[in-house]
Order: structure tokens, then C-alpha cells, then sequence
């Protein structure tokens, strides 16, 4: 029975893959690997059930995702052997960086080499560049071509997922969460900094890649969610001093800040305010439905009788009986007008 592995290769590259054997795999493991066009060697990360759990679609390591697709087989535990020459490439590859860089320049390309990779059988030489623009590498492919002797891939990459491969301590004193754990690198937008009333200073909510922390998205929805329970910002209130604007809120001690019409601020706790506002709408609503005084005697016999008859019947009434009346006129006019022997004088009213 197959069983579903995830291998992670150099720069936190990760991808399925399915292990036939009956004997299983640790973590750690060194593995040989079945890629496109030749073999790859990398380390097992996830093994069977903890392998598909791991869906990649940002869903915190829920198991209602998508299941990982298997990109191929694992042939065998690698040797010492294969990981030393494994070990032989990873310290080659930033003398191959350095001379893609001067071929680069050579070429006049406006790209920022950031890394290079080599497949374990070196059949496939992979440069990871950052660029503003688009950019065209067909010339530079050639020359690399012919200077390594192997098949050339160029990729091109954003700056968030350059601080993955290269990896990281961030301003936490930790590892990038992008390196370490995060499945998906979402987009990060400055609104998420305001409504927690952070600094907008770019130096203090920016990573290692020049991007807005991701972090920033972690206690997002805690602010959204606790701010329902306050009044906005800039809401006019009507409390026992009269109406007062809310100024500011403070969602972790259940304060609110207020300021009145005489230009004097206070500070209220939330429950407090609550119970303000709720007495006085109570207040204001039992004003509301007082009865109104009745009448007096002469302002009733003010009343014209064109008035009471209005009141007594609506003009919906009236209007539906002068049209009724029309209609009987407009008849008896076309039947007089058809008799060709009745003069205009003889039409009946």
C-alpha cells in the first residue's frame, strides 16, 4: 500500500510524493526522488496522515482542504554517498550565483539573482531572480547553457518568497514565519495596520523582505470582532452631560473616550456608558409618547364646515364619484351626438 510522503528541498521548497515500500520512512530521512527529467535528493518532512493534513491553502493545518497531489515516487533511502555529493552542490552553488551575476551584468538585465539550485543529478541548474519587470533571459539561458552544460531554468520570484528561500530571523527574535510554518503567503494590506491603530511607520510593520509583516493578519479578525462591541470613533452620544463624541477606544481595558460640547474629555468604561446611553434614549423615548393636551372648546368651534366635510369624507371618495359623474356626462354626449336628427339644443343633462 502507497503511502503519501513530503520531502522539503533546499531553500524550504516542499512537494508529495509516494512511498510503495513496506518499511517506513522517519522524519529527517534522506531521500533519493523521482522528478521531471532525472532525480532530486531531499529530507522527509511529513509522513502519511500528517503528510495529507497538510492541504498547503492557508487553512491553519485544518484538515478540510484539498488533499496534496503526489508529484512522484521516492526510489530509495539515499546513501552517504548521495548525501555527500549532495552536500558537494550546496557548496558549489554560491560560486554558480556569483558567475550568473557577472553574465547578468554582462547582459545588461535589470534582475536581482537571489539564489541558485542544482538537482542532485545535475541535470538541472534552477536561478531564482527578482525583477520590477518583466524580463527577457532567452540570451542570457544560452549563454548559461553553454557555460554549465546542463538544462537552465530561470524563476522569477517576489520579494516575500525570496525571505522563504533565503530564510531568517525576524524582529520577534524568531525564524520567518514564512520559512518556518506559514502554508501560503497571503497578501498583506496596510488597512490591516490602521485598524489595529498601529504605527504607519514603514520601519517599525515591515519584514526582512521589505513587505508588511505578515503577523499583521494573525490578531486581525480579534480587532474586528471586539470593535463591534464599541461605538465608532467620531459617534455622537446622548449621555447624562448631554451629547458627548466618542474620540477614541481602548478595546483591551473596555474604555472609551469621550468629549463634550464644552470641549472637556472623560474617560468611560464601556458598561458604564451602556447604561448612559440606554436611560437616557429611555428617557427621551417616555417624552415622546406623552398624550398631547386636548383641544380647546373655541379651536373646535373654529372648525369650517368645509373641514368637517373633508373629515368626514376623504377626498379618495369624492374623487372616485366626480369621475363617476364625468363618465355618465361623457356617455349621454356620444349618444345625442350619434342621433343625426336630435338638435344640439335637446342633450340630455
Amino acid at each position: 500500500m502507497s503511502e503519501l510522503v513530503e520531502v522539503r528541498f533546499k531553500g524550504n521548497r516542499r512537494a508529495c510524493f509516494t512511498w510503495e515500500e513496506a518499511s517506513s520512512l522517519a522524519l529527517g530521512d534522506p531521500v533519493v526522488v523521482a522528478v521531471e527529467r532525472g532525480e532530486d535528493l531531499g529530507r522527509v518532512s511529513a509522513v502519511g496522515a500528517i503528510a495529507e493534513r497538510k492541504c498547503g491553502v492557508g487553512c491553519n493545518g485544518c484538515s478540510l482542504g484539498e488533499l496534496p497531489e503526489a508529484t512522484g515516487k521516492v526510489l530509495r533511502n539515499a546513501s552517504v554517498e548521495d548525501a555527500h555529493l549532495s552536500n558537494e552542490l550546496r557548496r558549489a552553488e554560491e560560486d554558480v550565483r556569483r558567475k550568473v551575476m557577472e553574465r547578468v551584468q554582462a547582459h545588461g538585465l535589470l534582475m536581482k539573482v537571489s539564489d541558485a539550485e542544482w538537482q542532485w543529478d545535475r541535470k538541472k541548474l534552477t536561478v531564482y531572480f527578482t525583477a520590477d519587470k518583466r524580463v527577457d533571459f532567452r540570451a542570457l539561458v544560452r549563454d548559461l547553457a553553454g557555460l554549465f552544460r546542463t538544462r537552465i531554468e530561470l524563476r522569477q520570484i517576489g520579494a516575500r518568497d525570496e525571505s522563504k528561500r533565503l530564510d531568517g530571523v525576524g524582529r520577534c527574535g524568531r525564524q520567518y514565519c514564512c520559512s518556518s510554518w506559514l502554508p501560503e503567503l497571503r497578501p498583506v494590506s496596510l488597512s490591516l495596520a490602521k485598524d489595529q491603530q498601529l504605527s504607519l511607520n514603514p520601519s517599525q510593520i515591515s519584514g526582512g523582505c521589505g513587505r508588511l509583516l505578515c503577523c499583521l493578519r494573525y490578531e486581525h479578525d480579534f480587532y474586528v470582532s471586539s470593535r463591534k462591541r464599541f461605538p465608532k470613533v467620531g459617534r455622537r452620544l446622548r449621555t447624562e452631560r448631554g451629547t458627548e463624541k466618542v474620540e477614541a477606544v481602548d478595546i483591551f481595558r473596555d474604555r472609551v473616550l469621550l468629549k463634550g460640547e464644552d470641549e472637556t474629555t472623560r474617560t468611560v468604561m464601556l458598561f458604564d456608558l451602556k447604561q448612559e446611553v440606554a436611560a437616557e434614549t429611555a428617557g427621551t423615548a417616555a417624552t415622546e409618547k406623552r398624550p398631547a393636551e386636548p383641544a380647546s372648546e373655541s379651536a373646535e368651534a373654529a372648525l369650517t364646515t368645509q373641514e368637517v366635510v373633508e373629515a368626514v369624507s376623504p377626498r379618495k371618495r369624492r374623487r372616485r364619484r366626480r369621475r363617476k359623474r364625468g363618465r355618465r356626462g361623457s356617455r349621454r354626449r356620444s349618444r345625442s351626438e350619434d342621433r343625426p336628427d336630435s338638435p344640439k339644443d335637446e342633450r340630455d343633462d
